[in-house]
């Protein structure tokens, strides 16, 4: 079974400069080792999906006109992610609420072209002798 993520889980985006914890807000009662089990609907941006610090992505019309103002000198902007679409892929089999639960291995993309993927789920499983 794949590692369900919670709130506070920790994502990066490749176009983003530092690590953001994602909120879980379609799902408070069911809960992993004391924090609530994200789902696949949890991808609204600034609300679920944080700022990662500074964007990157020349895709991103802010940082490819404050490159253009630098005489073509890559200069990040402010991370304001656009999300396009929910978590994928949905296979999970466990139903939080009537939505598949989100995993470890889930992404998402930005619309400024990049990807954003988990890289601590928030929780571990500690198996003792």
């Amino acid at each position: 079974m794949a590692t369900t993520v919670v709130s506070q889980a920790t994502m990066a985006c490749s176009f983003g400069t530092m690590p953001a914890p994602l909120t879980g807000t379609n799902n408070l009662r069911v809960l992993a080792q004391g924090k609530p089990i994200c789902v696949l609907g949890d991808a609204a941006p600034m609300v679920n999906i944080r700022s990662f610090g500074m964007c990157t992505s020349l895709a991103n019309p802010a940082v490819a006109a404050a490159t253009a103002a630098a005489l073509g000198v890559l200069t990040p902007q402010p991370c304001m992610p656009a999300i396009m679409g929910s978590w994928m892929p949905a296979q999970s089999k466990v139903l939080v609420g009537g939505q598949p639960a989100l995993t470890l291995g889930c992404s998402c993309q930005c619309a400024f072209a990049g990807t954003i993927n988990i890289v601590n789920p928030g929780q571990v499983k500690v198996i003792t002798g």
